[in-house]
C-alpha cells in the first residue's frame, strides 16, 4: 500500500486539478456499503477489475478538475506475479461481451451501456471504454464515464472521467506520467 501511495501524485504535480490530491486506501472489508452483483456476470468482471478487486493492494486518488465539476479518479492496483496479466485478460474478455447491464448504486437502480473505444498506447496493455447511464433531460443528459485501464508489470491502473451529457477524456499526459511512475516503481 505504501509503495502505491508513493507512486500516486502529490500536491502541485497535476496543474489541471485543484488541491488537495489525497490518496485514499480502500475501506476495511465489510465497513462500506455493498451492492448486489450487476445483471451480467461479464460486466461484473469488468467492474471488479477496474475497481482493483482481488488485488494485493490498491489505492484511489480523486481529481477535482478545474474544468470539470464532476472530477475524475484513478485506482492503482498491485498484484502478485502474473496475476495482473491474468486479471487484464479477464477484463479484455469481459469487454468482448459486456454491452449492457443493470445494477444498483448509491442513488438506486440503474441501467448502463458499455461501448469500447480504440485501445490507447500506454503501459504494456491498455483498453478504453465508456459506461453510459441514462439520466433524463432533467439532469442535463446522460451520465457518461470514460475509463482507461492500463497494465504495467504487476500493476493495473484505472483512470475514470465522468461527465453529464458530453464525452470528456481523462488527461492523456496525466495517464502517461502515472504509468511511468508505476513502471519505475517496479524496476529493481
Amino acid at each position: 500500500m505504501a509503495q502505491l501511495k508513493s507512486a500516486a501524485f502529490k500536491e502541485g504535480e497535476v496543474p489541471q486539478a485543484r488541491e488537495p490530491l489525497a490518496v485514499q486506501e480502500p475501506l476495511p472489508e465489510g465497513s462500506g456499503r455493498s451492492f448486489p452483483p450487476v445483471s451480467v456476470p461479464a460486466c461484473q468482471t469488468l467492474i471488479d477489475v477496474r475497481n482493483g478487486e482481488a488485488s494485493f493492494a490498491h489505492v484511489f486518488q480523486h481529481f477535482n478538475w478545474k474544468e470539470n465539476i464532476m472530477g475524475g479518479g484513478s485506482t492503482l492496483a498491485s498484484y502478485e506475479d502474473g496475476q495482473a496479466e491474468q486479471r487484464f485478460a479477464e477484463l479484455k474478455r469481459a469487454l468482448d461481451t459486456c454491452r449492457r447491464y443493470e445494477g444498483e448504486g448509491y442513488v438506486g437502480p440503474f441501467e448502463a451501456t458499455v461501448t469500447t473505444q480504440a485501445s490507447p498506447e500506454y503501459g504494456e496493455e491498455a483498453v478504453a471504454f465508456r459506461e453510459i447511464v441514462p439520466m433524463g433531460p432533467e439532469y442535463g443528459g446522460d451520465r457518461n464515464e470514460q475509463f482507461v485501464v492500463v497494465r504495467t508489470g504487476n500493476t493495473i491502473a484505472t483512470f475514470s472521467e465522468p461527465s453529464i451529457g458530453k464525452d470528456l477524456f481523462f488527461p492523456p499526459e496525466v495517464i502517461t506520467r502515472q504509468v511511468e511512475r508505476l513502471r519505475n516503481a517496479q524496476r529493481p
